[in-house]
């Protein structure tokens, strides 16, 4: 797959994918985005204060930029929390590509960034674990290929960050089936994050058993979305009506 390296308006990396005819991130600031919805919105960074251990999961580990900005976060702040970061990616970019990625306003530690190239061309198919710090309790299990074929055995997650390219282009990753199996992998607190809005994805949501609300979207987008499998999480953001969706959803409303 063809991608091409475009510098972001906050100074971070992103692509942008020939074959998805997208950007791997928000122009507006790739890094910046990032930290918005899947560490800040979520309240991933407060869950790492206080807990001893947290698996994520990621669909969509695009160019890695997540889970470099989650090494940086725990290496800066001498976070001790040991972490499982499970990740997805069917489409992954080659070594050269990942060492022309520039993420240095973001990430300072060249530990973090020098570790990108190595993990791709090391990557093969199917799951990979690595461990590519020496001083942070995080491992990464890295899944190449697509969602349909991930199915590790007793995973339970704390946080999904469903990062995958848009319903427009992708929307085998935004269907109902798709957020099943992610209620799947998931506990009563779990929480999923998302930069997309879209009213078909939430409904897909909705239909597969999720809470779901709104929140303010990052740099010019108006809306993200955030949901989990218990209301409690959510009474801090304005919920939809997940039976309407539901049931527009059956319907074929979105069709």
């Amino acid at each position: 797959m063809s991608q091409h390296i475009h510098t972001t308006k906050d100074g971070s990396s992103t692509l942008f994918s020939e074959k998805f005819d997208q950007y791997y991130h928000n122009p507006n600031g790739a890094a910046s985005e990032s930290l918005y919805v899947f560490f800040e919105q979520s309240g991933l960074f407060k869950s790492l204060e206080k807990a001893d251990s947290l698996t994520v999961l990621e669909i969509g580990f695009g160019t890695g930029l997540n889970f470099l900005l989650l090494a940086e976060h725990l290496k800066q702040n001498h976070i001790l929390t040991s972490v499982d970061f499970y990740s997805v990616e069917a489409f992954p970019i080659g070594k050269e590509t990942a060492s022309g990625i520039n993420f240095t306003d973001h990430i300072s530690d060249p530990e973090i960034t020098d570790s990108l190239p190595q993990i791709f061309d090391s990557l093969k198919p199917g799951m990979n674990t690595f461990q590519p710090f020496e001083h942070l309790e995080l491992t990464l299990h890295l899944f190449n290929g697509f969602f349909e074929e991930f199915n590790p055995s007793n995973l339970t997650v704390d946080f999904i960050f469903h990062d995958a390219f848009s319903p427009e282009v992708n929307a085998e990753l935004w269907k109902d089936e798709t957020f099943s199996k992610l209620a799947g992998y998931s506990h009563e607190n779990t929480i999923l994050t998302t930069y997309c809005a879209a009213s078909k994805a939430r409904a897909a949501m909705c239909v597969a058993g999720w809470y779901v609300a709104k929140a303010r979207g990052a740099l010019g987008k108006r809306e993200m979305t955030i949901a989990s499998r218990s209301e409690k999480k959510l009474k801090d953001f304005k919920r939809l009506n997940e039976s309407r969706l539901s049931e527009r959803y059956l319907k074929g409303d979105f069709d």
